[in-house]
């Protein structure tokens, strides 16, 4: 260690008996360190640290020592206590000593990590790939992705009642006719409700519909309590034979009609116009 040059507007006292006072290996040669057991008090047996400038000066802290010192040496690997300059490995030490971590939160993702969302707005689920050039690295499945369901609203149809479709010339759109199986039930809702609620539940719903599995004496009394929200708000019906065959027959029909109008039929086409 080279001696230091201390500046000149450095305040300094004189020179005390060094009796007692040991050298500093971590400051520059003429400093020293003195360690003072306090001898009354609650703190006694603790120690007080000082150092002592080469002019004398006493100086009783790090802060102290660091404006006396000012830009000379730095003083950011210099242990106050001991005197000595520490390595990175114990500062690095020292540093994490002192941190709690908080292992029930968990530690937060990487974004490489996580699987994709497709981001483009759609009424269905469509499913995202996700493609790797490793072979041998697996694509797992994120457990925690479509978990949460959101809560569902009974009674939306009535939102939509009053409101219609119309075409490019501002006509009112026919709405489609619901057999007569199909028996709404809620308070107030109409056919036209019925039809929104199965058009929804045929795009957005994966389970099968077969409507509502209470009693209708039920679900006009509390259909808050009796009405599965998963359901189309009508009574159960069930889909026989006959209907099925009837189903056949009107796309058979329409079929036949559209393959005369390709052909230029002129009748097929003037039954599409009416």
């Amino acid at each position: 260690m080279v001696p230091m040059d201390l500046p000149e507007n450095m305040d300094c006292e004189e020179r005390i008996d060094t009796k007692g006072l040991q050298d500093c290996p971590g400051l520059p040669a003429g400093w020293k360190r003195e360690e003072v057991i306090r001898k009354s008090g609650l703190s006694a047996g603790k120690t007080d640290v000082y150092y002592y400038s080469p002019c004398g000066k006493k100086l009783r802290s790090k802060p102290q020592l660091a404006r006396f010192i000012g830009d000379a040496i730095d003083l950011s690997a210099f242990d106050f206590r001991t005197g000595k300059l520490l390595s990175s490995g114990v500062r690095k030490s020292k540093r994490l000593k002192n941190i709690h971590f908080d292992y029930s939160r968990g530690t937060k993702h990487d974004a490489s990590l996580v699987l994709p969302i497709r981001q483009t707005a759609s009424i269905f689920k469509q499913p995202v790939t996700l493609k790797t050039n490793h072979i041998k690295n697996r694509t797992k499945a994120d457990p925690k992705q479509d978990t949460k369901e959101t809560p569902k609203q009974l009674f939306w149809e009535k939102r939509l009642q009053g409101l219609n479709a119309c075409d490019m010339t501002e006509e009112i759109l026919k709405s489609m006719e619901l057999p007569d199986g199909l028996i709404s039930v809620g308070p107030g809702l109409t056919k036209d409700n019925l039809l929104q609620s199965l058009a929804s539940s045929l795009h957005l719903s994966s389970q099968p519909i077969l409507g509502q599995v209470g009693t209708q004496p039920h679900l006009d009394k509390n259909p808050g309590v009796y009405l599965n929200a998963d359901q189309p708000p009508c009574l159960k019906f069930m889909v026989s034979e006959a209907d099925i065959r009837r189903q056949e027959e009107r796309v058979k029909e329409v079929r036949d009609r559209l393959q005369r109008v390709m052909k230029g039929d002129p009748e097929a086409i003037q039954g599409l116009v009416l």
